[in-house]
């Protein structure tokens, strides 16, 4: 079997596994909606907030949860696979909403430190990244969307 017939056969298998589509799907609704309310609330185009990371609705919520719906339907919510989508879920939505928020809350303090001492000497202008975790409610909604887009992929 060629090369290029081995790629095709794997993206095939691949689109056509529920639990991956309904991942992939959770992530790029969620990162879609951020797109649209940034322009709705900004009225600029920002390309880069579609790959970026925090912000309302959480895409990694939205994909781990969608990811564990998916699974639990397939497999059985009583089957081990669940239960380890589902553990794998709730470690990433409590990281995205804790300790990656706190990383961007010590990111925006460093800014503002940076930016006094700036202004009495010479640093680096280079500012660290501080939109990184969620809020409880960007959490939340995420999940929620994970969960329906799931049931869209599933037909259910």
């Amino acid at each position: 079997m060629g090369l290029h017939r081995a790629m095709q056969e794997y993206g095939n298998n691949l689109f056509s596994n529920l639990a991956f589509v309904s991942a992939f799907f959770g992530w790029l609704v969620a990162q879609a909606l951020k797109f649209i309310f940034h322009l709705v609330k900004k009225r600029e185009l920002d390309f880069g907030v579609f790959v970026s990371t925090g912000g309302m609705p959480s895409s990694h919520s939205a994909m781990v949860t969608a990811l564990a719906t998916s699974v639990g339907i397939t497999a059985g919510f009583g089957h081990p696979l669940f239960a380890l989508a589902l553990g794998f879920s709730l470690v990433v939505m409590f990281d995205a909403q804790s300790f990656r928020q706190a990383a961007g809350q010590q990111a925006r303090l460093l800014n503002q430190i940076v930016a006094e001492l700036f202004k009495e000497h010479h640093f680096s202008e280079k500012k660290l990244v501080e939109l990184l975790g969620h809020t409880r409610y960007e959490v939340f909604f995420g999940m929620l969307l994970g969960i329906v887009i799931a049931l869209l992929v599933h037909g259910l």
